[in-house]
């Protein structure tokens, strides 16, 4: 019946990254019930209870890393003002989970082939509110569904300029600069640079086209004049890519395309060195960042740069960096009192004869 679901969705144009992740939670809601002995077509809402009080707690096997300190899972990280992973599932996995179990029971629902109440629970009220919704309206406050995890709203977090040097200076080879620079100057998402083939960079215009998230689409993303040049540095010194095959190869052994997971390791390298913890997404929120403090684009350009389906989230990007906002508090607290300055009315001579002064 897995089988199934994932065919049907895989001839629905889901993506690859979206079918393996769907299989990766019907994984583990069906060892679940490997577990307590329940056939999946007579699951109900306490085994998806179960699983939700058991993801709340159980670790992720994810976070285990090597040198890895427990008591900092969770803390904030001084430097950057980030929280570093916690140990266990993160809420927004938790609901992903809950989704793709409900739309698993949904497709075998519609073909007669699964239980007739679904065992995940949603809300009466949500599905009322969100059924005739129009995509260019705002999504109304409705109350979460049962079992679904309270999501706090998070502000993009960009790295600061002194510590974005540290950064790129950690980079040891061209490779790694010219993807730092690419990456902070075209906004691209670190997939969408990854799959970077020569032909599609437009040395004279400063533009490259990556595939779009979640399509076959190419969409144009500027660069900046630094980020070429190092590119161009990179690819005189590794040497051409076969045809049709990305920019960017490892170095060590035989070439071959770089991967997502050995990007991440390199920039865990540098965290390790600066006692950071920046993500690749930072980067994308760092030029976000940047573009949303000059006062020469407007936010529709914004928007275009960043790809960005709805206004709103580029708008999350306008209100001022927390790390700007610090400094200038900081002036503030020095800054000398005024001294006070008397009612209308009174002699100021009156009030030096009587108080001093």
């Amino acid at each position: 019946m897995i089988s199934r679901f994932l065919r049907d969705l895989t001839l629905s144009d889901a993506r690859p990254a979206t079918c393996r992740s769907y299989a990766h939670d019907l994984l583990r809601w069906f060892r679940l019930l490997a577990m307590v002995d329940v056939a999946w077509d007579r699951a109900t809402r306490g085994e998806v209870a179960l699983l939700v009080g058991w993801m709340r707690q159980a670790p992720n096997p994810q976070r285990r890393r090597r040198r890895s300190d427990p008591s900092l899972c969770g803390a904030i990280n001084l430097k950057t003002g980030k929280a570093n992973l916690a140990a266990g599932y993160a809420k927004t996995t938790i609901n992903h989970t809950l989704t793709v179990v409900r739309v698993f029971y949904e497709f075998h629902l519609h073909r007669s082939n699964g239980p007739v109440v679904n065992p995940v629970p949603v809300g009466q009220q949500r599905r009322q509110l969100l059924a005739h919704r129009s995509p260019l309206e705002p999504i109304p406050p409705v109350r979460r569904s049962p079992l679904r995890q309270k999501i706090p709203s998070q502000q993009p977090r960009s790295i600061p300029d002194h510590r974005w040097q540290e950064l790129f200076d950690q980079m040891s080879c061209t490779r790694d600069q010219a993807l730092l620079a690419c990456y902070v100057s075209s906004g691209a998402r670190a997939s969408e640079l990854l799959g970077l083939r020569v032909d599609n960079i437009d040395w004279q215009g400063m533009r490259i086209w990556v595939v779009r998230k979640g399509s076959d689409v190419l969409t144009a993303a500027p660069i900046s004049p630094d980020a070429a040049v190092l590119m161009a540095a990179y690819l005189d010194e590794a040497g051409l890519p076969p045809a049709g095959t990305p920019v960017w190869r490892t170095l060590r052994g035989t070439p071959r395309p770089m991967s997502y997971s050995a990007l991440r390791r390199r920039l865990q390298r540098a965290n390790a060195v600066l006692g950071t913890n920046w993500s690749l997404h930072d980067l994308r929120h760092t030029t976000c960042a940047r573009m949303s403090g000059d006062p020469n684009l407007t936010l529709p350009e914004i928007q275009t740069v960043m790809r960005h389906a709805q206004l709103s989230t580029t708008q999350r990007y306008m209100p001022p960096r927390l790390d700007d906002l610090i400094d200038k508090m900081q002036a503030h607290y020095q800054r000398p009192v005024p001294p006070p300055v008397p009612a209308p009315g009174y002699d100021p001579a009156d009030l030096a004869t009587v108080f001093g002064g």
